[in-house]
């Protein structure tokens, strides 16, 4: 596993376009584009999720402001090559990824010309556009005989059955040579495993996701299904894109799946301090995870809401997400507190929500990109800095992200709306400092260590930036002082736990404990 780990890590470091640093500074919202928005921009039709839904690119650019709206410079949208057509026992090819010719576009979801446009108006607004890409597979209708009657001649480019391994069904997900040269899910569709070890192979895939980058000025990539080819393969696939691309690897991987799951089960029950130890344990372990994408949704995965509803959880995650280390990416309706559960009902129509920019987690995310993309203007080592762990346990996770100057302080806890009132004294500024708490435009002053109080209630987050930093971005354009919430406030001591931690004791126990934040 983790040769495959850091086989995949290693991508972002061959790009020639935008830049592995350049990504880092931004944020991505994931689009599912037959989902997104339909041209006419129509709100009321119903669609059945299994089959298309008839969103657009061109509804996309029309709905762009929506995106912009919540503060992201960068959107990844579903594959956009020809798919196979007509329904079959899993549905139709709504979602882009069953690849039938990488060289014409997906006519349902509009034409070469519209997705140059979307590109274009990407750029004029200073965003990156991201495009999923599926290199381990071709698709064709299956009839549940094996091996899968596949007409290879349907394939462009690869129209022989010399291209792709003879069938197999992968059985083994542990064992690299069953899993990366056996066929995935043959169920309803007969995903062909391309031989992704034919030098031909390698050359043709090469040629064409080359020319795609150049016809369409995408910025960056998402290769689906990465785990599920080889190394070299991927190596030499995103040096011939020449631009950065993230590689799913589900079990432990891109993106940041390192994460994920200790993410979730932190609001399940289980402890933030397992959420660090993960955090830390990936950044010691891989080559660079701060070119991950930190994600608590996807269009594979139930949504956070399906397993648990609370608002306040549903903050801290999005909170996590959007300030933590790597590239923050939020899947289209996260932001409106969709629930769906499996697939494909975690494919939820976004015009279900009318678009609704008064939606708490809506704007709770516009706060946070605004105020990540200030420290990121501030300082151009804020995306390459690694968080600073300043407290944890069961309930909290408290980190300092950011150079002095530009940093943010955030701590994020697991207690629900039903979160009971206290203090938690934390460090992270200079003596004397003066802070904003950004979520309640509240403002305290460090002490004499550089530790500053937050006052806890119902389970928010809290997350606090510099005043004099601050005054440039429209945000809190006045504040009052921070004070408890009322009866029932208690401080750290009577909830005996040691919270008064400076930036100075913080450095020196992890110093101690011999973990590097500070490379």
């Amino acid at each position: 596993m983790l040769t495959v780990l850091l086989g995949a890590f290693t991508l972002s470091s061959l790009c020639q376009a935008a830049n592995a640093d350049q990504w880092k500074s931004r944020s991505i919202y994931q689009v599912m584009v037959d989902r997104f928005a339909r041209t006419d921009l129509s709100t009321t039709a119903d669609c059945t999720v299994w089959e298309f839904c008839n969103g657009t690119w061109a509804g996309l650019i029309d709905k762009l402001d929506y995106i912009q709206g919540m503060g992201f410079t960068a959107v990844q949208i579903s594959p956009v090559i020809e798919n196979l057509e007509g329904d079959t026992a899993v549905g139709t090819a709504y979602h882009g990824y069953w690849s039938v010719n990488d060289y014409a576009v997906n006519e349902h979801f509009g034409t070469a010309a519209d997705l140059k446009r979307l590109s274009d108006a990407l750029h004029n607004r200073g965003m990156y556009l991201m495009v999923d890409v599926v290199v381990n597979n071709m698709a064709a209708a299956f009839n549940n005989t094996q091996p899968p009657p596949v007409n290879y001649s349907a394939f462009n480019p690869f129209n022989d059955a010399k291209y792709f391994h003879k069938y197999c069904n992968v059985t083994d997900w542990e064992n690299p040579v069953n899993y990366q040269d056996c066929w995935l899910y043959p169920y309803g569709v007969a995903l062909a495993d391309l031989d992704t070890e034919s030098p031909t192979v390698v050359q043709m895939m090469g040629s064409w996701i080359k020319e795609l980058v150049a016809n369409y000025s995408i910025d960056g990539l998402r290769i689906d299904a990465a785990k599920h080819v080889n190394d070299a393969f991927l190596s030499a696939f995103v040096n011939a894109a020449g631009v950065f691309a993230l590689g799913e690897v589900l079990t432990g991987g891109m993106p940041n799946y390192l994460e994920y799951f200790p993410l979730t089960a932190a609001f399940n029950g289980k402890s933030m301090a397992d959420l660090n130890s993960a955090r830390v344990n990936a950044s010691a372990g891989c080559n660079d995870t701060l070119a991950l994408g930190t994600f608590v949704e996807n269009h594979d995965l139930p949504r956070f809401a399906a397993a648990v509803s609370d608002l306040a959880l549903a903050k801290n995650a999005m909170t996590y997400v959007l300030l933590n280390d790597g590239i923050p990416t939020v899947y289209q309706g996260q932001e409106q507190h969709f629930s769906g559960n499996s697939t494909p009902f975690n494919r939820e129509a976004l015009w279900k929500s009318g678009y609704d920019t008064s939606a708490p987690l809506y704007n709770l995310t516009a706060t946070l990109n605004k105020l990540r993309n200030t420290a990121v203007a501030l300082s151009d080592s804020y995306v390459t800095t690694v968080s600073d762990t300043l407290f944890t346990d069961v309930n909290h996770l408290c980190l300092r992200k950011g150079p002095g100057g530009s940093q943010i302080v955030f701590c994020i806890n697991n207690q629900s709306s039903k979160g009971p009132q206290y203090q938690l004294s934390i460090g992270g500024f200079g003596p004397g400092d003066s802070v904003v708490e950004v979520l309640s435009c509240t403002n305290v002053t460090a002490d004499a260590v550089g530790n500053i109080t937050a006052y806890m209630d119902k389970g928010e987050p809290k997350v606090f930036f510099l005043a004099s930093a601050l005054n440039s971005t429209g945000l809190c354009p006045t504040t009052a002082p921070a004070t408890a919430g009322g009866t029932g406030q208690k401080n750290a001591a009577v909830r005996g736990v040691a919270y008064m931690w400076s930036s100075t004791v913080c450095l020196a126990a992890m110093v101690g404990w011999g973990v590097w934040f500070f490379a």
